[in-house]
């Protein structure tokens, strides 16, 4: 005889746990957009009048991010290591990396760092910048060192043809591992310092106090910020090393001052606007709160380490709309673990059943030695205590 299971759950699908399929499916994605796993629990309930516990929102939540997020890295060292052929790109693209903390377990914090690109369209061309729109934006956000994030980031850039397309920029910060991230994957990028940033510095220098106040004046401030945008960074900077030099004792202006004179070539903004460039980060610092901040840094919040990367993983999913394409994986990995489950189990009771011999069954009553049990019971001296039912009949067979 062979031993088996019946292929109903698999004619249905069925995951881990009690729920069917699609409210687990529901369960999770209600987990990855709402912040809280009881708000969740509790959504679930309205909509299906199914009641879960919180833990369970959670605990199947994390186990779904765990397969997105194995799932996810295999696809990058895949490509990593097989070099496949890049997708057509779009004629501009355009990415940028920043970085977010997190609220860690025991009052700790960690850096999560997010790559968004996107596709620069022009509009009604205008002075600031505003004609260029970025659009079709997409994510990829995880919890570790820059190095680690750069090659796993691999993923998203061959995914949207950054390889194959037109005209490449990054518009990033002054922080050295984003220039490592635009060295690993576009060299020849257009390298744009966020102009935002850039003006801080401006800013630094002139707010700094003096014998007579502030270096600068609010108005000398505003006429500044607006040369280094339409006229370009020398003429600013020429200004900015007279003030340097004026004011020998203020060892703050030339730490600021030499940030901005390594970056001069990334704050060419009037070339920039002229080719089309947005010159400001705005997409990547709205990325941090979409993908990263509005799930996992709310009031109370605090994250073990393990559980970050999972959650993210699923975020990318949702604000990058692949959700049906990564939940495809996630139940595909699921059903194949049940299989092996199941296939472990069967396995287990066959090699039990041999090893095992079969006990001897016990002879049956005769007719005759059963009789006389039955008369023997009547004329038990209290035969009320003995209830007359199937149970005492198989135990009165059972003692012969």
């Amino acid at each position: 005889m062979v031993l088996g299971f019946s292929p109903l759950d698999e004619e249905l699908g069925l995951l881990p746990g009690s729920l069917t399929p699609r409210l687990h499916e529901a369960l999770v994605r209600l987990s990855t957009h709402i912040p809280s796993f009881a708000k969740a629990a509790r959504e679930l309930a309205w909509f299906t009048g199914v009641h879960i516990h919180p833990d369970t929102a959670r605990r199947r939540t994390e186990a779904a991010g765990q397969l997105a997020l194995a799932h996810e890295t295999a696809q990058a060292e895949h490509i990593l290591h097989t070099h496949p052929v890049p997708p057509p790109g779009p004629a501009t693209l355009l990415f940028s990396v920043d970085g977010a903390m997190v609220p860690l377990l025991h009052g700790q914090w960690s850096e999560v760092r997010t790559l968004v690109v996107g596709e620069v369209h022009a509009q009604q061309p205008s002075d600031d910048g505003s004609g260029m729109h970025t659009t079709n934006l997409s994510y990829f956000s995880r919890r570790l060192d820059s190095t680690s994030f750069a090659e796993l980031a691999v993923s998203e850039l061959h995914r949207r043809g950054l390889e194959t397309a037109s005209r490449v920029g990054a518009v990033v910060d002054g922080a050295e591992w984003c220039q490592h991230f635009i060295d690993l994957h576009q060299p020849d990028a257009v390298r744009i310092l966020d102009f935002a940033h850039a003006a801080e510095y401006l800013s630094a220098i002139g707010q700094t106090v003096g014998a007579d106040g502030p270096l600068l004046a609010s108005a000398d401030l505003a006429r500044l910020r607006h040369a280094l945008k339409h006229d370009g960074p020398d003429g600013v900077l020429e200004e900015l090393r007279a003030l340097s030099t004026a004011h020998p004792n203020l060892l703050d202006v030339p730490k600021h001052l030499a940030y901005l004179e390594k970056r001069v070539e990334h704050m060419a903004y009037p070339q920039f606007l002229a080719d089309g460039w947005p010159i400001g980060s705005g997409m990547v610092e709205s990325a941090n709160k979409l993908v990263v901040e509005d799930r996992l840094k709310g009031a109370g919040m605090h994250w073990a380490e393990a559980n970050v990367n999972p959650m993210l993983a699923l975020r990318n999913a949702v604000c990058n709309e692949r959700w049906e394409e990564v939940w495809t994986a996630i139940e595909r990995e699921q059903r194949g673990r049940v299989a092996e489950r199941r296939q472990l189990r069967c396995r287990t009771r066959a090699a039990g059943q041999v090893a095992e011999a079969p006990a001897a069954a016990a002879p049956l009553p005769s007719a005759r030695q059963l009789v006389r049990a039955l008369e023997a019971e009547v004329k038990s001296p209290h035969p009320w205590k003995r209830p007359w039912s199937i149970r005492r009949q198989r135990e009165l067979a059972g003692s012969i």
